[in-house]
């Protein structure tokens, strides 16, 4: 950094922001630190009282830093998603569609880990919608070497970020439980389940009432499973008692099993199931109906992105998986 007069500084990029104040109309930052001093702006900034400037002097091996964030844009911006102008150094990072967001969380780590590179993102596998920002990355000096960068570009495999759209799926709602059958209790599960759905492009096929016996909620999730339906949600009768079938049907009806029983509060019950064709079906314990935030909240918008959960998936929500 070094001062010049303001005359000879065409080319050459400010150390400082330089704010100007006009009464009653203007108060604010004119020339951001940063800026490449154009001829044209040498009037303003001589009528602000600007007779000399600090300003940096281009080295090689250095970036400047927008031109590292540009980089850093590069190496992280992955599908369905858009970035903005540099600004200040800033560059955000947008979804270009509805869909899951989904980072690498291992690689986005590695990055954080290098000195002067800073980028933050929403949290991992959320819902978005299109234009909504989730990412944004910058370098913490006005220069940086251009080697710093390459470290970052030769650290991890891009891209870091993306946004999986929404697939169309068709879904069943089985609803379990001899008393809604019978007609003696309402159904207020099935309703909640259904509203949680609303939220993404997915048809409900069919909703059906199936009792408690084990045979019958089996051939029901058979039934549904060849009339070519993607998501069967199962609800009640997951817990551990001895007349609870549910958890015993999903498995007869041939479902791939994941995981019964998962380290999040409310939803410990919950279960995740696959089938050869690529359905899935879910066991819904009652706690997923009872919070803002549940089990189902967590699975239900990677479900519906194609993803396919591991039991990893699941025992990594253990951190942060009481909801409360």
């Amino acid at each position: 950094m070094k001062q010049i007069k303001t005359q000879d500084a065409v080319g050459m990029a400010l150390a400082h922001d330089h704010t100007q104040i006009i009464p009653g109309s203007f108060k604010g930052v004119r020339f951001a630190r940063g800026h490449i001093v154009q001829p044209e702006d040498l009037q303003a900034l001589l009528e602000m009282g600007k007779e000399t400037l600090y300003v940096y002097e281009p080295h090689e091996g250095m970036l400047h830093e927008d031109e590292a964030a540009c980089r850093l844009r590069d190496l992280c911006m992955g599908p369905n998603l858009y970035a903005s102008e540099p600004h200040e150094g800033k560059i955000e990072l947008l979804a270009a569609c509805d869909g899951l967001f989904a980072a690498d969380g291992e690689a986005l780590f590695t990055l954080n880990m290098l000195d002067q590179i800073v980028i933050p993102s929403i949290k991992n596998n959320l819902a978005v919608k299109k234009g909504d920002k989730v990412a944004a990355m910058r370098v913490v000096p006005l220069f940086i070497e251009e080697e710093r960068i390459r470290e970052a570009e030769q650290a991890v495999r891009g891209p870091i970020f993306q946004v999986i759209p929404w697939q169309n799926l068709k879904a069943a709602i089985l609803v379990t439980g001899s008393e809604i059958k019978k007609g003696l209790i309402q159904d207020s599960f099935s309703p909640l389940v259904v509203e949680k759905l609303s939220l993404f492009p997915v048809s409900v096929e069919r909703i059906e009432q199936v009792g408690d016996v084990l045979e019958n909620i089996k051939s029901a999730i058979e039934e549904a499973i060849h009339s070519g339906i993607d998501l069967v949600l199962c609800t009640g009768g997951m817990s551990v008692d001895p007349d609870d079938h549910t958890p015993e049907a999903i498995r007869a009806s041939g479902a791939q099993i994941v995981t019964y029983g998962t380290p999040v509060f409310p939803g410990a019950m919950f279960m995740l199931g696959y089938y050869p064709n690529g359905a899935c079906v879910m066991g819904l314990p009652g706690g997923v109906v009872v919070g803002k935030e549940t089990i189902l909240n967590l699975v239900l918008p990677r479900v519906i992105a194609g993803q396919k959960l591991t039991k990893r998936d699941f025992a990594a929500m253990g951190l942060g998986g009481l909801l409360i």
